[in-house]
């Protein structure tokens, strides 16, 4: 029997009330991964034939983790951003997303303004899931229907996040599933 969207919540559920640091979302990062290896699951939530758009697979309603489809229409870069005090997970289920992590050149004493530098760049492709712990800073650059899924620590619509402008360095809040 495949391992099914049910399995891994139950998973993530078990792995997160255990250990919700570090450690454990690199358990629920190659569950992940493992989920995204059938093709059912691909089928049923990430194909031709879903609607465009993000869709909310699942919410944790004690632990507060989401499990979330992303339907790409079209390409999309992001600027660098971050998930605030939250932590996400980015599977790849059709295509591929370019990742960039960034680090702070400055010392992040002026909440208003940051230098950035690229400090890993990699490609998702089907299959694959990439972590990004608390504050970290990343940008996403896919092509035209890509989808992936993505699980985060809790509803980032709920949290401050910020994004990052390259040329003029300003620092911005995010609105809600901006640049995600």
């Amino acid at each position: 029997m495949a391992y099914d969207l049910d399995q891994f919540i139950s998973d993530c559920r078990s792995i997160l009330a255990r250990d919700p640091g570090p450690a454990g979302r690199e358990e629920v990062r190659t569950r992940l991964e493992r989920l995204l290896g059938n093709p059912d699951f691909i089928r049923r939530h990430c194909s031709e034939d879903t609607p465009r758009g993000l869709h909310v697979l699942y919410e944790d309603p004690k632990l507060g983790f989401q499990v979330l489809a992303h339907i790409n229409d079209k390409a999309r870069v992001s600027p660098p951003h971050d998930h605030g005090a939250s932590w996400a997970i980015y599977g790849q289920a059709t295509h591929y997303t370019d990742m960039i992590e960034w680090e702070r050149e400055d010392d992040g004493s002026d909440p208003k303004h940051a230098k950035l530098k690229p400090a890993k760049k990699y490609r998702l492709t089907p299959g694959h899931a990439g972590i990004y712990q608390d504050g970290k800073i990343h940008s996403i650059d896919y092509p035209d229907y890509a989808r992936f899924i993505r699980v985060t620590g809790t509803n980032l619509d709920q949290i401050h996040r910020v994004r990052f402008d390259l040329k003029t360095g300003e620092v911005q809040p995010m609105t809600p599933q901006q640049a995600t």
